[in-house]
């Protein structure tokens, strides 16, 4: 009775019994692997070097993949090195997701785009009290953000420099720029791209930023313009735009020169308008030919908007604006990229309508009071210099006496609890200032300004109960990394292991230094 008969043993039979647990297998697998973590390609390495053959096949799982791996990140919230925009309200994100399917540059396919975009610019030439006559379009563009508006600027000021001593049959070999040596690095690069003489006025530790005087003493008849900035990136600071316009000014009518001065308004130019509405820095002096400015710092728009505006028409070289048709129609173009999504223009325009001037006032009077708060609670502790100017929302300091750690120790400990506080070294001529700075973004409030503080407290009672650099310390630390590490690893594991913990030490001190531009300051 136990043995099967022999219909159960056909060819047939026994292909559909293996045919049927084979499903079943497969179904229970699929069962199970519809479960993002028991999936086989958790247990697997991530293509990381080239294509794959294949595709995994399950949107849901290649999203947690990534998303695993972007955990490694610093918390936006808490990075406070950055000055660009970090929140926004859901209704301006769904705006920008419809906004990334565009391609702006094409004009005719999406022409509605293309007028907000020319809004947002006479907004901008409106708040920057350009000389508009009624009904006159305002002068600009769009850009990446600010770097590439100052690559545009630079064009403009070249160009408009060679055509004025062309005319008067003069050479054109040597042109120069002049600005401070706290000038963020899109300076170098744009005058070194497009050969212009970087002439840098050095600063000094009891003034971080370029004045009149020191910026007087570089200029000739080769300088192409001056460069003021408004919102320094080390110290938040505001060049004094109207002192040296007026001393640029005097220089051009006592030798007939034409030097204009450009705005690196990148960060203060969403500040300045609605807190200092009385400082003359725009287009009110008459020199000032061209402004950028970053919608993605405090025009409050994710990462990716800037702008570039000039006075008036005739400030943009046409030789600069180039024509295309091949879109469909004619089309104006004044950019260094071609391509691009339409997401920050309507984010932009969002946040202009959405906030207007009083509510553009209202998150800037917001961000002053928690950087003064912050600012005055770093002061009573007691171990810190205020090295900031309160122009911004902006807290930077220095640390009194470096016992027991530097500000950079500072800076590495305070992110073992998320915290991103850059510290650097000041630029050219005050190298021995090294400082740290809290950008206070909007979604910076004060209970978070008292977890921060908090948290630096607690980082300077460590190091004064264990110095960064006592020398006994370190070496009982290394020799307990190097005896422990002796009993699990074979000799050369363990070298290993010393040469990689050498090497982080290294690497933790790579940014101290001097002379190397960053973009972790920006």
């Amino acid at each position: 009775k136990f043995i099967m008969s022999s219909a159960e043993h056909t060819p047939d039979t026994l292909l559909h019994r293996a045919q049927k647990k084979s499903e079943a297998k497969q179904e229970e697998q699929a069962h199970h692997e519809s479960y993002t973590y028991a999936n086989p390609v958790c247990v697997s390495t991530m293509p990381k070097e080239s294509l794959p053959n294949h595709g995994l096949g399950n949107g849901k799982l290649v999203k947690q993949m990534i998303m695993d791996e972007l955990l490694l990140d610093g918390n936006p919230r808490q990075n406070l090195a950055s000055f660009v925009t970090t929140w926004m309200e859901p209704e301006a994100e769904e705006l920008m997701i419809e906004g990334m399917k565009k391609n702006y540059i094409d004009f005719d396919e999406y022409p509605q785009t293309a007028e907000i975009h020319n809004r947002c610019v006479n907004m901008l030439c409106s708040l920057f009290n350009a000389p508009l006559k009624e009904e006159e379009e305002g002068t600009g563009t769009g850009t990446i953000g600010s770097s590439e508006a100052i690559m545009l600027a630079g064009l403009a000021m070249k160009w408009k420099w060679q055509q004025r001593r062309k005319s008067k049959d003069l050479s054109t070999d040597k042109p120069n720029l002049i600005c401070g040596s706290n000038v963020q690095v899109c300076w170098h690069k744009m005058c070194r791209y497009f050969d212009i003489e970087c002439r840098e006025a050095s600063v000094s530790p009891d003034c971080l930023v370029l004045t009149a005087e020191r910026a007087k003493a570089l200029i000739d008849e080769n300088t192409i313009g001056v460069c003021a900035i408004l919102g320094s990136t080390f110290n938040g600071q505001f060049e004094n735009v109207k002192e040296i316009h007026d001393m640029v000014v005097e220089l051009n009518n006592k030798n007939d020169w034409e030097i204009p001065i450009h705005v690196d308004a990148a960060s203060g130019g969403f500040i300045a308008p609605f807190i200092h509405p009385e400082l003359e820095w725009d287009f009110r002096l008459p020199m000032v030919k061209s402004i950028n400015v970053s919608g993605h710092k405090f025009g409050l728009v994710y990462a990716g908007i800037g702008w570039v505006l000039f006075r008036e028409k005739q400030d943009l070289p046409d030789e600069l604006v180039f024509h295309v048709n091949y879109l469909g129609g004619d089309q104006a173009s004044f950019t260094l990229n071609f391509s691009r999504g339409a997401s920050g223009i309507v984010g932009q325009y969002y946040q202009f309508l959405r906030l207007g001037h009083s509510g553009y006032t209202q998150v800037m009077e917001n961000g002053m009071k928690t950087a003064q708060y912050l600012r005055g609670i770093i002061k009573d502790i007691g171990m810190f210099d205020i090295v900031d100017t309160a122009d911004m929302p902006l807290v930077a300091f220095s640390l009194k006496n470096t016992k027991y750690c530097t500000v950079f120790d500072l800076q590495d400990h305070l992110r073992g609890r998320g915290w991103i506080v850059p510290a650097y070294s000041c630029s050219k001529g005050a190298e021995s200032l090294n400082i740290m700075r809290v950008v206070v973004k909007q979604n910076f409030t004060t209970d978070l300004a008292d977890l921060l503080v908090r948290d630096l407290i607690a980082a300077l009672h460590h190091f004064e109960q264990f110095p960064a650099h006592d020398s006994s310390t370190m070496k009982d630390k290394e020799s307990a990394f190097t005896e422990a590490n002796a009993k699990h690893k074979s000799e050369a594991a363990t070298k290993k292991l010393w040469r990689d913990a050498v090497a982080l030490l290294q690497r933790k001190n790579n940014h101290r230094t001097d002379d190397i531009k960053t973009h972790g300051v920006c």
